[in-house]
């Protein structure tokens, strides 16, 4: 009976000891789970960020990537070689030239465009210059400018060979065209644009046309 009263108190000797025991491992388990849930939290942040990060940039290089303007001349035509004696030119003859220009805007924002400047040369000589009002080309859409170009007699009749060209009755001529301006998408995507238009033809005198046109186009991001 004595050895049994002895060792009694051991008992809730053990107990104290195995309390502090269980609240440890339950903080450590708290711990360990609080760690894995910011873990996850993070994981998922910087997967929503990576994929949104992809998203624009693949927007950027498809649907918000600027496109080059297309800028045409779609026809041209002059008015008054009727009135024009080829064997003796009057320098006071009004010849004009009656260009239809187009600019097609292949973006998903506006093109603004400012004031568009048309030279006619002959043989290096400027004869003519046109200027047009600036303007907005909406998003794919396209843009038709008459340009009207005054051509100066007066200073082609130095020309050397204009003799020759008259005889044959064809004149060659070239014109350029600049037209400056900006893409703005969303505020974000800003560029400015130069597209710059040579075009080279020939003018019948014979049958008051236009004749055998090539245009090369160039862009300036």
């Amino acid at each position: 009976m004595a050895s049994d009263e002895q060792e009694k108190p051991l008992a809730p000797t053990a107990y104290r000891i195995s309390v502090p025991e269980d609240r440890a491992m339950s903080m450590e388990l708290k711990r360990l789970y609080s760690n894995r849930y910011y873990v996850k939290w993070c994981g998922c942040i910087s997967a929503l960020f990576l994929i949104l990060v992809v998203v624009v940039l693949v927007l950027v290089f498809t649907v918000f990537r600027v496109k080059d303007p297309v800028i045409k001349m779609n026809s041209a035509k002059i008015e008054g070689l009727d009135r024009l004696n080829v064997s003796n030119i009057d320098p006071s003859t009004n010849l004009t030239v009656i260009a239809d220009v187009s600019v097609k805007n292949p973006n998903v924002a506006s093109f603004k465009y400012e004031n568009a400047t048309t030279r006619l040369f002959y043989d290096g000589v400027v004869v003519g210059e046109a200027r047009t009002p600036g303007g907005r080309a909406k998003a794919r859409r396209t843009v038709r400018l008459n340009l009207t170009i005054d051509v100066m007699l007066g200073k082609i009749l130095d020309v050397p060979r204009l003799g020759a060209d008259l005889r044959s009755g064809v004149l060659p001529v070239s014109s350029y065209t600049s037209i400056s301006g900006k893409v703005k998408i969303v505020n974000v995507i800003k560029r400015n644009v130069v597209v710059r238009l040579n075009c080279t033809m020939s003018v019948n005198i014979t049958s008051r046309g236009i004749q055998d046109q090539h245009c090369r186009r160039h862009v300036s991001l």
